[in-house]
């Protein structure tokens, strides 16, 4: 048995939005047996644009049950029945979240008619429920309402469980409506383009993933130490909103390279998102790191921080201990620095002044702006701001696990610079860093990868690291 449903919303994000309408058509793999729909108070009001789309107002919910009035019915209704939608993921997530906020735990074996469209009508321009409804000639009244999508859906899925297969070697094979719908149930969570075929054959590696759209181009990279357990995890979630369905449905393939260990999936990971610059992905995105941050020591002995550009004449000769994207960036690092060190502003050239910087003349400061603290103290806290954000060896090399076995990865750092990962065989001998380096695809350094680095340093790691200082 299968029960068919559209809902009308207030938004888009389950997470804060609201039922407005909901309709439901039981199905009982032969035809349609029962129908119920009901317009439902979500007890806030209807975006402007939301009314223009559905028709429904709030005068019209005014009077209308609140969900937890027809909480009940809805569970009667579906109790034992596979949810099917259009999109099921958007209603599901919806009905789900509005029972979780009664305290009630609303799970249902779930089937997709996008999917199930797709199987059984390939090659159709489009799947959404007007076209589709159109390039099949089913009748589509009242769009955009509950109970004329939620018909509209049912009538679809009447169709799709009658379909024929095609003659195969002069002999018409029939569909078998069961064993269809049953796969179908077992990946309605998937993508519609993607197949479960395709999902089984991905590797439990590490590695680097990339989803592409119907024209071929990258939307998605993401890492993971397995490949296959972290894609399900991207289809298996509850959508929070209209967007993350619409990236969901976007998924018309998955490729992968394998890279061994976490370290270097990380590495290429985040190279990938800066060359390709894919769509979904608002992280690591930024490419360009102009602004560096300097350290040098005074005519008195203090060590000072300062940012600049490192196009600056006055910086090309001076290495940046971290690259920053531009100057507001880097003046807000080094305030927080400032703040969790007790650094003086003026000798991070954060306060202009010939005298005491601010945070002095309100007791914060210890007063190496105007000589009164030894440069040894204020200097050791300046050490231990540098430590939190760079390396604690010079040059060094991480040797870790390979993409198969003979096989080991090679990270190569040089003065405190990444200049990028490779692969070798688990019998290459190296007396230097140069031997590294001539192993390796060289990629930019920036404050991305060091941040990575940093952070798989300080954790629990088994690779070996190779000191070059």
């Amino acid at each position: 048995m299968y029960a068919i449903i559209d809902i009308e919303t207030t938004g888009s994000q389950p997470t804060q939005d609201k039922i407005t309408e909901i309709a439901i058509f039981i199905h009982d793999g032969k035809e349609i047996v029962d129908q119920y729909s009901t317009l439902v108070n979500p007890q806030r009001p209807i975006p402007h644009y939301i009314s223009q789309l559905t028709g429904i107002t709030d005068d019209m919910v005014q009077d209308a049950p609140k969900f937890y009035e027809v909480a009940k019915e809805i569970v009667q209704f579906t109790e034992g029945m596979v949810f099917v939608a259009h999109n099921v993921r958007f209603d599901y997530s919806f009905i789900k979240k509005e029972f979780a906020d009664l305290g009630f735990t609303f799970q249902r074996k779930t089937l997709c008619t996008v999917r199930l469209s797709r199987s059984l009508i390939p090659g159709l321009p489009s799947y959404s429920l007007g076209k589709l409804c159109k390039s099949i000639d089913i009748p589509l009244q009242m769009r955009h309402r509950a109970i004329g999508d939620a018909e509209a859906t049912a009538k679809l899925f009447d169709k799709l469980i009658k379909i024929n297969r095609p003659v195969i070697d002069g002999a018409q094979h029939m569909a078998d409506p069961a064993e269809q719908l049953k796969n179908e149930i077992k990946a309605s969570l998937l993508p519609p383009a993607i197949s479960k075929e395709q999902v089984d054959a991905l590797p439990t590696v590490p590695g680097v993933y990339y989803f592409y759209n119907e024209a071929g181009e990258v939307i998605y990279v993401g890492k993971s130490i397995n490949i296959k357990k972290r894609i399900i995890q991207h289809f298996n979630i509850d959508y929070k909103s209209r967007k993350s369905i619409e990236f969901k449905n976007q998924i018309a393939d998955i490729t992968y390279e394998l890279m061994g260990n976490e370290l270097v999936a990380l590495l290429f990971e985040s190279a990938e998102i800066k060359r390709m610059k894919p769509h979904y992905n608002r992280q690591q995105r930024r490419s360009v790191f102009n602004t560096g941050i300097f350290t040098y020591e005074d005519e008195n002995g203090y060590k000072r921080l300062t940012f600049g550009s490192v196009n600056k004449a006055d910086n090309v000769n001076m290495t940046p201990i971290i690259a920053l994207s531009n100057h507001f960036k880097a003046k807000g690092f080094l305030f927080h620095k400032v703040s969790k060190y007790n650094l003086c502003q003026k000798l991070c050239d954060l306060y202009k002044t010939p005298g005491a910087c601010f945070d002095y003349q309100v007791h914060i400061c210890k007063g190496a702006c105007i000589g009164q603290e030894s440069p040894e103290e204020y200097n050791a806290r300046v050490d231990a701001a540098i430590e939190s954000f760079t390396y604690e060896h010079n040059s060094f090399v991480i040797v870790g696990k390979g993409r198969e076995l003979g096989e080991k990865s090679v990270v190569v750092v040089e003065h405190g610079t990444y200049l990028g990962f490779g692969f070798v065989d688990e019998y290459f001998s190296a007396s230097s860093l140069s031997d590294f380096k001539a192993e390796i695809t060289r990629y930019n350094d920036n404050k991305d990868v060091q941040q990575i680095i940093r952070g798989y340093m300080r954790g629990k790691h088994k690779d070996k690291v190779l000191v070059f200082d």
